[in-house]
């Protein structure tokens, strides 16, 4: 086995795993570095079994046991072992679901292809809230939702605790980032799709109302937290869509609304 026994917090062979908690420096370097971190045995198994490879393995020696058969189907793949209280220094914070993975980015995938054979996509428009962005996957992948797309200022479907909120659905969703916002939303026209916007106007159709139109293919797009779909992608949609609400409530949190609209606008054949 590739075992790595960890002395110093400092060590440079763990880079990867340094200072999780800093948001900024993880968004940036991430993306940048080709690489992502999958947090806990259960998310690291689902990131191995969507095919992706792993760069290293991170995690204290009482869960070398439990990942056994992982290290023998990776021989090759370093194994870093330390003690519960040097993984916190080198990380920032406690490790509590064992072990982590710094795996390597898969390769995107071509929008043409991301849509062929889709009916029901889901597009996020600046939601810059991972939690919000991981429970969004997790519903999507629940709720028969064939495809994520994400804005170019959307957070980062793969940060670490977008990948840890959706218990690695992410893997399971295939998503693409858009390289232009909103000008790439005629692209789902051209492919066939009802493009609806989930959001409050004056004209917006109960969600009910679109569901018993049943469209064949429809792409619902989710907008930002608090300042809701901008007014160039609202011009761009072919409608809007909204979830009836009880008197004294405007709206419901980005991540709940998804889960209500994936179920109700689920196809119906």
């Amino acid at each position: 086995m590739n075992f790595h026994y960890l002395e110093s917090a400092a060590d440079p062979r763990v880079t990867d795993y340094t200072q999780l908690t800093d948001v900024h420096l993880r968004k940036l370097r991430e993306p940048a570095e080709g690489m992502y971190i999958a947090e806990s045995s259960r998310v690291l198994r689902r990131a191995l079994a969507a095919g992706h490879r792993p760069r290293s393995f991170f995690l204290a020696e009482k869960w070398l046991a439990d990942l056994a058969d992982v290290f023998e189907q990776h021989p090759d793949v370093p194994v870093y072992i330390g003690s519960a209280a040097l993984l916190e220094e080198i990380t920032g914070f406690h490790l509590h679901r064992g072990a982590m993975a710094a795996m390597q980015r898969p390769a995107p995938v071509p929008l043409p292809e991301l849509l062929a054979g889709a009916r029901r996509v889901a597009v996020l428009e600046d939601i810059v809230d991972h939690t919000n962005v991981g429970a969004i996957f997790r519903s999507a992948a629940a709720l028969g939702v064939d495809a994520v797309l994400v804005s170019p200022r959307c957070g980062d479907p793969l940060y670490r605790r977008s990948v840890r909120v959706s218990m690695g659905t992410v893997f399971q969703v295939p998503w693409a980032r858009l390289a232009e916002w909103p000008a790439d939303l005629p692209v789902l026209k051209e492919h066939g799709f009802v493009v609806a916007a989930l959001e409050l106007t004056g004209d917006a159709v109960d969600v009910d109302q679109l569901a018993a139109r049943n469209p064949e293919k429809l792409a619902l797009v989710l907008g930002t937290e608090g300042a809701g779909m901008s007014d160039e992608t609202l011009a761009a949609v072919d409608l809007a869509v909204k979830i009836p609400m009880r008197p004294g409530v405007d709206s419901l949190n980005v991540a709940a609304a998804s889960a209500v609209a994936f179920w109700e606008l689920r196809p119906r054949d």
